[in-house]
């Protein structure tokens, strides 16, 4: 019997000490800021995300995100400095040269897209790490540290400081603005692009407007989420959120929803464990949100599979 309770008082206690972590955890300062810039990144991303995938550029976003690491380390070595906005410039700008590279090869030559999509990826990408590599090794940036470059290839959002906050929610204003005022030209350019040219839509401005959009929110999260791991923040909410509805607006919200909630969690956890980085862990968690999805989802595999057999049984029977 005093066992039986010395392991109660025992099992209480760990689970208050627990609670008390957690509280700790959910309160404190780092924690909020991380959970604040993720979130604030998260949500607008993915509703853009959600044009990018209708508009069928899902891996423009993979080429431009892993293009734009080059821009970093060229800010870097123009500037010597590491701040997060003329990174983020530098990004910006290169990423806009490889869609622009992408577009000119489609035009002037007979490859592929998605041809064009790898010549423009590797060749960018690997010239960012060969510029790194040269950093590391040339004594003339010894002066300027470098430490911080790496985390723009795996992301780290744990160095979110309040400039990076503060940039991301200018992107988000401005994504606000641009898909108040673009929202149904972005609509009909997208689902019925003949229709849009008809009415006397520019299908020009409105992809500039997509591609300004899709390139703001890659470039500022780069540093949280990483080159590699970017393309993805932008088209699994997407894909989770079409497993539940056919509606835009009800794929938009569940998709901002899934993506909201995927980066708070994954801030949570990986704040919790430590040697967990941020960035991953919120692309894990919205893989897991959207495999569910595909599998228990309103248009999921078990309803298709469901709604195949129901078929089935009707040409039989009818």
């Amino acid at each position: 019997m005093a066992k039986s309770m010395m392991y109660l008082q025992k099992r209480t206690l760990e689970r208050r000490i627990k609670m008390t972590n957690i509280t700790q955890i959910l309160f404190s300062y780092d924690f909020l800021v991380v959970a604040i810039g993720t979130v604030l990144l998260a949500i607008p991303s993915a509703i853009v995300g959600c044009f990018s995938v209708y508009k069928g550029q899902s891996l423009m976003a993979d080429a431009v995100g892993h293009a734009s690491y080059p821009g970093v380390v060229i800010a870097f070595m123009l500037f010597s400095v590491r701040s997060s906005v003329i990174l983020t410039l530098g990004a910006a700008v290169v990423g806009i040269l490889a869609y622009l590279t992408i577009q000119m090869i489609r035009k002037h030559s007979v490859i592929d897209f998605d041809a064009a999509l790898a010549i423009t990826l590797t060749g960018f990408f690997g010239l960012g790490m060969v510029l790194k590599s040269y950093l590391q090794g040339n004594s003339s940036y010894m002066r300027a540290s470098q430490a911080g470059l790496k985390n723009y290839i795996f992301g780290s959002a744990a160095f979110i400081m309040k400039e990076d906050i503060i940039m991301i929610a200018i992107c988000a204003i401005i994504a606000a603005v641009l898909l108040a005022l673009f929202y149904k030209e972005l609509v009909a350019s997208i689902f019925d692009p003949q229709f849009a040219s008809s009415i006397g839509i520019s299908m020009p401005i409105v992809s500039g407007v997509l591609l300004l959009m899709m390139v703001m929110f890659i470039v500022v999260g780069l540093k949280c989420i990483g080159a590699i791991l970017i393309s993805s923040f932008l088209t699994m909410p997407c894909i989770c959120a079409n497993q539940h509805s056919r509606d835009l607006k009800w794929v938009l919200c569940i998709a901002a929803c899934v993506a909201g909630i995927s980066a708070f969690i994954g801030t949570f956890l990986s704040t919790a464990y430590s040697g967990i980085a941020t960035g991953p862990m919120v692309i894990l968690c919205m893989g897991i949100f959207t495999i569910l999805s595909m599998i228990f989802g309103k248009y999921g595999l078990i309803a298709q599979r469901k709604l195949g057999k129901d078929a089935k049984s009707c040409q039989k029977y009818c």
